[in-house]
């Protein structure tokens, strides 16, 4: 995530362990997560290698998913259909404790937020707009990661979503919208800078490779 092996360079599994001090198991199992979470990619002979980031996606794939986290918020504008209030005041009660204690910064927080996003939308009530936010939140989970790698926006995160959440269990549907739309749009932001800063320290890196080689 930081740029430190370039895109495209083997990772292999003896190094990976000499340099972490531990056997090659768990480095095995490591290259699988990760390739599952499209941090890595695959050579056809098996090999791993860092995933290439593709911006252009990612950003079609945050259109995605705003649009369905505002259709499963904008639901309670439709007569008779309200919010899981219940599960809402849960969920705030959740992220009460989150910004009391907020976990380190690094890559683990995705999860968190992850499942914030779909608490929230569940409690539209729509369990399609649940199923296919789970699927656009695999795809750019990768580099939503670099979202969450200062304190700093970890707590301005929490605060976002608690907003969010007095908003919709205030049945302010209009504004909760809002906050909602700003806070995927400041995400958005931080992840491109951050993302297209690690694709250019690797570019640096591999053409430093390119010149010892």
């Amino acid at each position: 995530m930081l740029g430190e092996f370039p895109t495209g360079q083997r990772l292999a599994e003896e190094h990976i362990a000499e340099r972490l001090n531990v056997s090659r198991t768990p480095v095995r199992e490591a290259f699988v997560r990760l390739h599952a979470d499209r941090l890595l990619d695959r050579y056809a002979d098996g090999g791993y290698f860092v995933a290439e980031i593709d911006l252009l996606d990612l950003r079609d794939l945050y259109e995605l998913r705003l649009t369905l986290e505002l259709g499963a918020i904008n639901r309670a504008r439709e007569d008779g259909v309200q919010h899981d209030l219940g599960a809402l005041e849960t969920l705030r009660g959740i992220w009460l404790e989150v910004q009391a204690d907020p976990p380190a910064p690094d890559g683990s927080f995705i999860e968190k937020d992850e499942s914030f996003h779909v608490a929230l939308a569940r409690a539209s009530g729509n369990a399609a707009i649940v199923e296919m936010l789970e699927s656009v939140n695999v795809r750019i989970r990768p580099v939503r990661i670099y979202d969450f790698l200062t304190e700093d926006r970890i707590a301005t995160s929490t605060q976002e979503h608690l907003e969010i959440l007095d908003a919709v269990i205030a049945g302010e549907i209009e504004l909760a919208a809002d906050r909602l739309r700003e806070h995927i749009g400041a995400s958005l932001a931080v992840v491109e800078q951050r993302a297209a800063e690690a694709m250019r320290q690797r570019a640096l890196r591999s053409r430093r490779l390119s010149v010892e080689v």
